[in-house]
């Protein structure tokens, strides 16, 4: 019974896939209808900001700026990171208690050294590596250091590749300023014509634009959004040392539960599947009295 409950669990938490995360994009296309909505009703057109010419420059010299400044395995870091800011993986904290609760449960009835195949065959590296720890015999202070460290690196990886963000968001708007000023230059040339000089600043201030918006709603939010992944996905682990620590002790499931639980505060439970209903069985039919109990 225990192990189909951990197996349950363990599909559970690794059945999480990825799906857009719906604040980002939503996020994004209020902004831009907000932006682009202005411009439009105070009598602008598309076609005066939609410059290639200054989305080059622009992009073209932050990135080329970001990778000045930063090691390239953090730069790699970061592009693999910018996809927890589309889509979002995150796994349910409930289902992971209830996972570790299966494995107390168990291991209070037959020890720690009945976990050691399913601790093998667990997908979450970090859990496999804890109760992995946990049935070898490793000292309790020793496993909550060890992970404890693997969860500081882990946080200093992510500061590390959202500082990448930050810095294109701060490199961006001073980028859009060289932008416009090469406009201006090629607008200098051109000051017998009054009409072009008029339409040629106007062009050449789009590269502001550009350095602007791009660094305020897209290089600086997903730094903030990849920072918010990297702490809950802390507070996940930090809920496993928590678990396996427990187990190793060998506390009551129950006061385990009890601890974990305050790990899943304000977050939504997931759904319930509906379970079919119970069909009431027919009443079977009086029996017949015997010729015997008739006589008595």
């Amino acid at each position: 019974m225990d192990e189909q409950l951990i197996a349950k669990d363990e599909a559970q938490t690794s059945k999480a896939k990825a799906k857009p995360d719906l604040a980002t994009i939503a996020g994004v296309l209020i902004a831009l209808v907000g932006i682009l909505g202005g411009l439009l009703i105070e009598g602008g057109k598309l076609r005066d900001i939609l410059q290639m010419t200054a989305a080059m420059i622009v992009l073209g010299g932050t990135i080329g700026a970001v990778m000045v400044s930063t090691p390239m395995h953090v730069l790699l870091g970061a592009v693999r990171r910018f996809k927890g800011v589309l889509l979002d993986d995150t796994l349910p904290n409930h289902a992971l208690v209830e996972e570790l609760i299966g494995y107390a449960t168990k291991a209070r009835k037959q020890g720690l050294v009945s976990l050691e195949q399913q601790a093998l065959e667990i997908k979450d590296p970090f859990l496999s590596k804890g109760l992995n720890l946990a049935v070898d015999g490793t000292d309790i202070q020793e496993i909550r250091k060890m992970l404890e460290l693997e969860i500081d690196l882990q946080e200093a990886h992510a500061d590390a590749e959202a500082r990448v963000f930050e810095n294109a968001g701060g490199y961006a708007p001073t980028v859009g300023i060289i932008g416009a000023v090469l406009g201006l230059i090629q607008v200098m040339k051109n000051l017998a014509n009054i009409e072009e000089v008029g339409h040629g600043i106007a062009v050449a201030f789009v590269a502001t634009i550009y350095g602007v918006g791009v660094a305020n709603l897209l290089f600086l939010p997903a730094a903030t959004k990849i920072k918010t992944r990297a702490r809950m996905e802390t507070h996940r682990r930090e809920l496993i040392v928590e678990g396996i620590c427990g187990i190793v002790e060998g506390l009551n499931p129950k006061l385990i539960r009890q601890k974990l639980e305050a790990f899943t505060l304000g977050m939504p439970e997931p759904k319930k599947a509906p379970q079919p209903k119970k069909t009431p069985e027919p009443e079977s039919a009086p029996q017949a009295e015997s010729p015997v109990d008739a006589e008595a």
